[in-house]
């Protein structure tokens, strides 16, 4: 006995392809406004008699809302010392310049693992300030 199959054909409501294309479009648009680095906002702390900081393979930036950027990339605290000691290599003491960049309303709950890190890693830190002008 043969049996006899139906054809079955599946068919998209207009409806929902109006709702997919919806979904996709905020996709797209959510896809484009990608986050660009090369604008973070750093606003220096200010000190007087500043020196010059010379020469540094390590720059470490605490920007305005807090976030943490090792030589320019985003990084997390819990990185941030294997970073830099990666970074340094077999530098020569005096050679271990990190610059730490943090920003004037930065927290110091912030700053301070930073600063510790920065230490852990074998580096001189440098603390990169404005010169303050009257």
């Amino acid at each position: 006995m043969k049996i006899q199959r139906r054809a079955s054909r599946a068919e998209v409501p207009s409806l929902a392809m109006g709702d997919i294309a919806f979904n996709l479009l905020i996709f797209f648009v959510i896809l484009a406004q990608a986050h660009d680095d090369s604008f973070l906002t750093w606003q220096p702390a200010k000190a007087r008699n500043t020196e010059i900081a010379g020469h540094s393979k390590v720059s470490v930036l605490i920007d305005d809302e807090s976030k943490l950027y090792l030589n320019g990339q985003e990084i997390g605290i819990s990185q941030l010392a294997d970073s830099i000691r990666e970074t340094l290599g077999d530098a020569q003491p005096g050679e271990r310049n990190v610059l730490l960049k943090v920003h004037s309303e930065a927290h110091a709950m912030r700053f301070e693992p930073v600063i510790e890190a920065i230490s852990e890693a074998g580096g001189d830190m440098v603390h990169i300030l404005e010169e303050q002008r009257k």
